[in-house]
C-alpha cells in the first residue's frame, strides 16, 4: 500500500475527515523556539534576559549531545542506553479511536501523540483515526481495521504501533498478533519519556515505581520455558520423581517486582521527609511560596528563567522538566518568596505517575499561590486547563489561589486570549519569549502573596539585632527610631512573628 492508499484509508473512516490532510495529524514540531545555543545572555535593569529568550540553560549542552543522528551504525563501544535509543530511531505508525468529541478534537489528540512519540526518539510515519462508539474489547480497533493497520505498517516499513489510549493487556496482545510488530499504548510511551528525562535520584525512583506499577499486570509467560515447576505433562511426561519445589518464572518475576516496588516506596518516603523538612523550614521563616504548574510544553521553565534567572533547561519538547526546581525571588518592596517549577501535566496523565510523583506535586498543594501556565497558541487551551485541574484535584491542590498565565501571547490568536481572559477570574497574558507582560505578572504576584497585617510597636534591646533583622526581612517596617534603651520599631508583621516579639511590645 502506497502513501495515496494510506490517505484513502483515512478518508474512508468518516466523512468529516475527508477535507483534512492526514499529514496534519503528525506534528513534526510545535512552534520552534528561535533560540541560540551560543548566545551570551544580557540583562536589563529589571533583571530580565535580553536577546536570549529562555535565559541560561545549563542542561542544554548535555541534552543536545544525545540528539538523534540518522544513518549511523549502533555497533559502537561505550554507548549509553539513551544514546542507543536515539540512534536506533524506531519508526512508528499512530492509531487512534475517535469515540467522542469533534473531528478537530481527534486531530489534536493524535497530533499530541505524534509530539510525544518524537520526544521519545521515534520517527512518525503515518497516523490513522477510526470512528467508533467505543474501542473494541478484542483488538481495540476491531479485527477488520486491525488488518488494514497491518497493511499500512507493511507499506510504511514501520516497526512499532502506538495507540492513542491505554490498552488492556489482552488488547495489546491481540493487536500485536494481527499487525506483527510491537504495540505500545499512550501510557507506556509517556513512561518511556519520563525514564529518559529523569535526572535526580528522586525522579528516577518515582519513574521506576510508575513503570513497575504499569508492568506488573502486563507480565506474560511464554509456554513451558517459563515454568520452574515439573510434574505431569509439564515435566515432559517424566512423571513421578520429577516434581520440584519453586515458582513459575512469571511468579518469580512478580515477586521480584513487588519487592522492588516496596523498596522504592520506602526510598521515596525518605526523600519526601527531606523535602518536607525543607518546606517546613521555609514556612517557619515565613517565606511565601509560589508554584508554577501547567500543561507540558506550555513554557513553565521559560517563565521561571525570566522571573528568577534560574538557568533551568528549556526545550521545545514535551516533559523536558521532570525534576522540580525551587528558586528564591523578591517582590519590588523587598519581600522574599520562592518560585517552584513542577513537572508538566498532560491529558489522561497515567495514574501511576500521579501516584509516584505525589510527593513532588505536594509543592503545588502547599503553595500560597499557583501560577497556572497555559499555552495561548494551542488549538484548544481550554482542554489543557481542564486536564491540569483534574490532576491538581487528585493531589488536593484545587483550593490554592490560582492565576491563569496565558503564555506565548506573541504568537497566540488575540481572540483566543480575549476568550480566556473573559472566562477566567484571574488571568494575565505574557510572553516568556519577548518579556511582554512579565512586569505586570511580578506585580500581580506581589499583590496576591500573603502580606503582614498585624501592627506592632516594639522596643528591641540593642543585643537583639537578630529580631531587628527578622523585621526587615519578613515584616513591613513603617518607622524606626534609635533610643537610649533600644530600637523602637513600628511595623506590620505576620502572626507567627508577632508571637516572637511579644516580650518587647510597647504602647509608645
Amino acid at each position: 500500500m502506497n502513501r495515496t492508499a494510506t490517505n484513502d484509508y483515512l478518508r474512508r473512516e468518516d466523512p468529516a475527515l475527508n477535507e483534512r490532510n492526514p499529514a496534519d495529524f503528525l506534528s513534526r514540531r510545535a512552534q520552534a523556539l528561535a533560540d541560540s545555543d551560543d548566545a551570551t545572555p544580557t540583562y536589563d535593569e529589571r533583571g530580565f534576559v535580553v536577546d536570549a529568550y529562555d535565559g541560561d540553560q545549563f542542561e542544554r549542552e548535555e541534552r543536545a549531545a544525545l540528539r538523534r543522528v540518522h544513518g549511523l551504525s549502533t555497533e559502537l563501544e561505550d554507548v549509553s542506553e539513551v544514546e542507543y535509543r536515539q540512534l536506533r530511531l524506531e519508526k512508528v505508525v499512530l492509531a487512534g479511536v475517535w469515540s467522542e468529541g469533534s473531528a478537530e478534537d481527534a486531530e489534536n489528540s493524535l497530533r499530541e501523540l505524534a509530539a510525544l512519540a518524537e520526544t521519545a526518539g521515534s520517527e512518525v510515519l503515518a497516523g490513522v483515526v477510526q470512528r467508533r462508539l467505543r474501542p473494541d474489547p478484542g483488538t481495540w480497533l476491531g479485527k477488520g481495521k486491525a488488518e488494514e493497520l497491518k497493511e499500512i505498517v507493511i507499506a510504511e516499513g514501520a516497526d512499532t504501533v502506538i495507540t492513542d489510549g491505554e490498552l488492556a493487556p489482552s488488547q495489546r496482545r491481540a493487536l500485536e498478533d494481527v499487525v506483527k510488530v510491537k504495540v505500545i499504548d499512550r501510557t507506556a510511551l509517556i513512561l518511556d519519556i519520563f525514564a529518559q528525562h529523569a535526572k535526580s535520584k528522586e525522579g528516577k525512583a518515582q519513574v521506576e515505581l510508575a513503570q513497575m506499577q504499569y508492568l506488573l499486570p502486563r507480565l506474560r509467560g511464554w509456554g513451558e520455558s517459563m515454568s520452574r515447576q515439573a510434574g505431569g505433562q509439564a515435566a515432559g511426561g517424566q512423571g513421578m520423581g520429577s516434581r520440584g519445589p519453586g515458582e513459575t518464572k512469571i511468579e518469580l518475576d512478580r515477586r521480584r517486582i513487588n519487592t522492588r516496588m516496596a523498596k522504592l516506596r520506602r526510598e521515596i518516603a525518605e526523600m519526601k521527609t527531606t523535602r518536607d523538612t525543607k518546606r517546613s523550614g521555609r514556612r517557619n521563616n515565613n517565606v511565601p511560596s509560589v508554584a508554577i504548574a501547567g500543561y507540558t510544553n506550555a513554557g513553565k521553565s521559560s517563565i521561571l528563567n525570566r522571573l528568577t534567572n534560574a538557568g533551568v533547561l528549556v526545550q521545545n519538547q514535551l516533559f523536558a522538566t521532570l525534576d522540580p526546581a525551587v528558586r528564591r525571588a523578591e517582590t519590588a518592596d523587598g519581600r522574599a518568596y520562592t518560585l517552584a517549577d513542577t513537572v508538566g501535566f498532560v491529558r489522561d496523565l497515567p495514574h501511576q505517575l500521579v501516584e509516584a510523583f505525589r510527593s513532588t506535586l505536594e509543592e503545588v498543594a502547599d503553595a500560597d499561590l499557583l501560577l497556572h501556565v497555559v499555552d495561548g497558541s494551542h488549538p484548544d487551551p481550554e482542554s489543557q486547563i481542564s486536564a491540569v485541574r483534574e490532576v491538581l484535584a487528585d493531589v488536593d491542590a484545587s483550593d490554592v489561589k490560582e492565576i491563569i498565565v496565558i503564555n506565548k501571547a506573541d504568537v497566540a490568536d488575540p481572540d483566543v486570549i480575549d476568550r480566556l481572559m473573559r472566562h477566567e477570574k484571574y488571568a494575565i497574558a505574557v510572553s516568556a519569549r519577548t518579556g511582554a507582560g512579565l512586569p505586570e505578572l511580578l506585580q500581580l504576584i506581589a499583590d496576591e502573596l500573603p502580606k503582614p497585617e498585624r501592627r506592632v510597636d516594639v522596643l528591641l534591646p540593642y543585643e537583639r539585632g537578630d529580631l531587628l533583622s527578622r523585621l526587615h526581612a519578613d515584616a513591613e517596617v513603617l518607622s524606626i527610631e534609635h533610643r537610649g534603651e533600644g530600637t523602637y520599631v513600628h511595623a506590620k508583621v505576620m502572626p507567627e512573628l508577632e508571637g516572637e516579639l511579644e516580650a518587647y511590645l510597647t504602647n509608645a
